[in-house]
């Protein structure tokens, strides 16, 4: 067996003789998922063992296992870290996920182990954030010099994704829970994304950032976080708030949380408290649908107080590891005339 480059393998086996056979985008796979800390069962593990049956001297195995040292980057080295330091602690509540950007960058969460936690679903990534991130790298022409408010950031996929691939003015990314705040904040500061206050800083926040020379703090767009309880917003906040775009993911979900939803959407799309001029913003808004007649409720009520809505064309380019046969939808909404 000979190795012609890190993907390509040439094989000879007392037969039939395969040249340069394509392992790259196979082992690629299982790397996303592996350090996205995806369910096992989501491996193909089906492929990996037809493909080891039919080449049995095939070290497609042990590339798959040692992947990391073809890439010769010291990040991965860092990541490996950083998943051992979580293997070694006992029954921690965090774990550390790694997401692949095309551009070769990465994006580096804590989330939590369990889906709900301190009373929240909003300490972990969900499948919707990873739709429209890809989404939003398919059409970065939407963001370019804009202004974007996102509601119900979690702990920050879509936005960090955003600030890092497109280009920005500013970007403000908003929650209402306490410790989805305080993760959220770390998470942004961990992916070298500068929030623009003083309290919050690496130090303080107690996570490590490396150098880059200021290549990319140039580049990248300020960053704020805010708290935002939907039912509770000043008319103050709202004019602090404008923003030409609007982002929400996975955030439909419950009939009450929908109808403060569009109480807000109706507030941040109209200027004036008088209603009397509306504002140019625009609203995406992409939502995994689990229930129907809830995702059908938040139609009627945007429909009641003249929001239009119509349904964008989802990603083409897969990025993110996560199950495709979900239902997702994206929607863009405005203020109708």
């Amino acid at each position: 067996m000979v190795s012609n480059g890190p993907w390509r393998l040439e094989v000879h086996d007392h037969g039939p003789e395969w040249r340069e056979q394509e392992e790259g985008p196979f082992l690629l796979t299982f790397q996303r998922l592996f350090f996205a800390m995806c369910r096992l069962d989501s491996f193909p593990m089906a492929e990996l063992e037809d493909r080891l049956r039919n080449n049995r001297n095939s070290t497609l195995l042990h590339q798959i296992l040692q992947q990391h040292e073809t890439t010769g980057a010291e990040l991965l080295d860092d990541l490996y870290n950083a998943l051992g330091e979580v293997l070694r602690s006992e029954d921690s509540p965090m774990c550390y996920k790694n997401y692949f950007l095309l551009s070769g960058e990465n994006i580096t969460l804590a989330e939590n182990v369990a889906i709900i936690s301190e009373g929240t679903t909003g300490l972990v990534t969900w499948e919707a954030a990873l739709y429209f991130a890809e989404w939003a790298m398919e059409n970065p022409e939407v963001f370019n010099c804009r202004t974007i408010l996102e509601l119900g950031s979690g702990i920050g996929l879509a936005g960090i994704a955003i600030c890092k691939t497109c280009n920005l003015k500013r970007y403000t990314f908003s929650d209402c829970h306490p410790n989805v705040l305080k993760q959220l904040r770390k998470n942004i500061i961990r992916n070298n994304l500068q929030i623009d206050s003083d309290i919050w800083n690496p130090k303080k926040c107690g996570v490590e950032v490396k150098s880059n020379n200021g290549s990319e703090e140039i580049r990248r767009p300020k960053v704020s976080v805010v708290h935002l309880d939907w039912g509770e917003i000043a008319q103050e906040q709202i004019s602090e708030l404008q923003s030409d775009i609007i982002i929400a993911t996975d955030i439909i979900y419950d009939p009450e949380v929908v109808l403060c939803l569009v109480s807000l959407l109706e507030k941040l799309l109209v200027a004036t408290p008088d209603g009397k001029m509306k504002t140019n913003s625009v609203v995406y808004l992409a939502s995994t649908i689990r229930n129907p007649e809830t995702y059908h409720q938040c139609k009627m009520e945007l429909d009641k107080i003249g929001i239009e809505y119509h349904t964008m064309k989802g990603p083409a380019t897969e990025v993110f590891p996560y199950n495709r046969c979900t239902k997702i939808e994206l929607l863009k909404l405005y203020y109708g005339t």
